[in-house]
């Protein structure tokens, strides 16, 4: 997901950005000349998929079509450029945004720009059905679709499955190339909307079996086989805020003043109640009137396909660990209306167009293989004028390590792999008694399961199950913000011109040494709901807990940071991150972990299993940048480095 953007009137940005090089680097997709004159293919519409050995022939022209023509506004490569320039500490424009307003006149579509893209989809058959300053959106028939851009939509296979998609990429008129930055809905995988759905009730709850750990090593698991040499601990029960807040430098600082937004899908009934239960359970300050906010769609689609309530845990999670780690800031939930990429791109546009908050967690992501220049384009034009307005978004790097385990190819996340967003990787995190930081892994877990005699762990280590996302973009060129701190055999992996590498910074993330989270629940007699607590992980926790460190560090500045990697990667080496290696100890670190088979209670027994730390799948934690933790983690003083002096 990536997109484009705008030029600086006083200043030749050809200049200042001799780094961004070539359409990809500032997100803007290529132009090309269409294969008939006068018209401009949209690159990246036709999807890898669409081979000839999977056509299957022509879609019926009377099929239906879901459209949003996304508009390029009146100056795209601008936009871009005025994005890093605010972004770079080195730049004169370093910390001058604009308002909402004031970007969406700069650099947004004007109104004759949106009356030629209405008239040109009119005249070819389409019918207009809604208009932002973003998209236009339309529907009509495949043959309707096909002569207004120029294209022949034919049946393909993919997978088990078939789906519509372009037979070449969709073009516009010459005249309107300058207004369109893309086209979505020509190709239907996976989009299956159904705008009767009901928001289901919550899942049934899942409860963590003890023995545990209270802060890590408090509890060792003498009966149970060693490991590396020695005995072990049990799993932590699940660090709360306290605990998180002493391990990364807080101090004394709460995101007084400072609006952090989350967006996820959908929203949990019970997350006003549930965020105040945990809070005045665990010590963490009591959220005041009006400090969560929700923002949500007026209807909600897909519930099904995207497992609805299992975003509520998703939510509740971001809430708690935002205000767990900054309990003074201001947070506002904006539910997108299903997990499909329109929808979320319309939360995200609803924090920008709205300046909602300076700091965006996002806690959700997809492969990289799945991501099209077109989305990807859509993507990067919200986050480029987040950018422009001072705002940063946060996004959780993948949880299955280096993929290959999960789709078979080494590859990494999106959006996360933007290079307008800053990815959040992932740790194993080592907290004292008296809440004192002892080390960190990089996440990465393989498991092996006890034996049945109890005398010894079965193919210890066991097989690799979760890890912090991270690698080497396949599509993305290396922003100017990553060269001379990744270094060159990551940057050119995949391209040897360099590519982006994933993450750019890294929090707690394993489960095994997770965040206790508390939220209401369907019991297993499914029907009653009641809040319970439980431990949980992965970047889908470090991407809230960086958000939080953030908005420390915005109190501590005193204004915005906006897009923060500029600043986070010309901090590094400057004794401000835990430089997060594989082996923190000089041995083999593992925990052992007890679970309910059943997920909830011991009535259909009990699992024990030894968890390694530090086994990222290919991906290992080393010093300096890595591709598991970035830079690091924030250490004392990281917080404090913001403080304008």
């Amino acid at each position: 997901m990536r997109s484009n953007r705008a030029k600086l009137r006083a200043v030749s940005m050809a200049a200042t950005l001799p780094m961004l090089t070539g359409a990809l680097a500032l997100g803007i997709p290529a132009a090309h000349a269409a294969d008939n004159p006068g018209r401009n293919a949209l690159v990246g519409t036709k999807p890898a998929w669409a081979t000839a050995k999977a056509d299957k022939g022509d879609t019926s022209n009377a099929a239906q079509v879901s459209l949003r023509v996304y508009l390029a506004g009146k100056d795209a490569a601008g936009l871009a450029a005025y994005a890093k320039a605010v972004s770079d500490p080195s730049s004169p424009h370093y910390g001058k945004y604009l308002s909402a307003k004031k970007a969406a006149a700069r650099f947004g579509a004007t109104k004759a720009q949106v009356t030629a893209v209405k008239s040109w989809l009119t005249s070819n058959g389409l019918t207009v059905t809604g208009v932002t300053q973003h998209y236009v959106s339309v529907t009509g028939d495949v043959a309707a679709a096909e002569k207004a851009f120029n294209t022949q939509l034919h049946n393909y296979t993919k997978g088990s499955k078939t789906y519509r998609a372009p037979a070449k990429a969709a073009s516009v008129p010459a005249s309107l190339s300058g207004a369109v930055l893309t086209v979505t809905g020509l190709d239907n995988a996976p989009h299956k909307a159904n705008h009767d759905d009901q928001l289901p009730q919550p899942s049934t709850v899942f409860r963590n079996s003890g023995p545990f750990s209270s802060y890590y090593g408090s509890n060792t698991a003498s009966t149970l086989p060693s490991a590396y040499g020695s005995k072990i601990p049990y799993a932590i029960k699940g660090y709360t805020g306290k605990q998180l807040r002493a391990a990364y430098g807080a101090g004394a600082y709460t995101g007084k003043g400072v609006k952090v937004a989350i967006t996820d899908a959908y929203a949990s009934p019970y997350i006003a109640f549930d965020a105040q239960t945990y809070a005045l359970k665990h010590g963490d300050a009591k959220w005041s009137t009006g400090q969560l906010h929700q923002v949500l769609p007026k209807q909600y689609t897909n519930t099904k396909d995207c497992g609805a309530a299992g975003w509520y845990g998703e939510e509740t999670l971001d809430v708690e660990a935002v205000h767990a780690v900054a309990p003074a800031a201001d947070v506002t939930y904006v539910g997108s209306a299903s997990c499909l990429d329109n929808d979320l791109l319309d939360a995200l546009s609803k924090v920008v167009d709205n300046h909602l908050a300076d700091i965006v967690s996002n806690s959700w992501g997809d492969i990289e293989a799945n991501q099209t220049p077109d989305l990807a384009a859509a993507y990067d034009q919200v986050f480029q004028f987040g950018a422009v307005e001072g705002i940063g978004f946060y996004f959780s790097s993948g949880d299955n390590g280096d993929e290959v385990a999960n789709t078979g190819t080494k590859q990494v996340d999106t959006p996360a792999n933007s290079a307008w967003v800053t990815a959040v990787g992932g740790t194993s995190l080592a907290v004292g008694k008296n809440d004192n930081y002892q080390w960190e892994t990089g996440w990465g877990t393989e498991k092996a399961l006890l034996s049945a005699d109890g005398k010894s762990w079965t193919n210890f280590p066991g097989a690799f199950t979760s890890g912090a996302g991270g690698g080497t973009s396949k599509t993305v060129a290396e922003p100017y913000y990553q060269k001379g701190v990744v270094p060159d055999a990551l940057a050119t992996a995949n391209n040897p011109e360099g590519n982006r590498v994933v993450p750019d910074i890294a929090a707690i993330a394993d489960p095994n040494t997770g965040f206790l989270v508390g939220q209401t629940q369907t019991l297993p007699d499914g029907k009653t709901q009641a809040y319970d607590e439980y431990r949980i992980g992965g970047t889908s926790l470090a991407a809230p807990v960086i958000s939080a460190i953030q908005a420390l560090a915005q109190e501590a500045n005193g204004k915005a940071i906006g897009f923060a990697n500029p600043e986070i990667y010309a901090r590094s080496g400057k004794g401000v991150f835990h430089d997060v290696t594989d082996n923190p100890t000089g041995s083999g670190l593992a925990e052992a972990r007890v679970d309910f088979v059943n997920g909830y209670d011991a009535t259909g027994g009990l699992a024990t299993s030894v968890r390694s730390l530090g086994k990222d799948s290919s991906l290992s934690a080393v010093k300096g940048y890595d591709d598991v933790t970035g830079v690091g983690s924030p250490a004392n003083g990281y917080v404090e480095s913001y403080k304008r002096h």
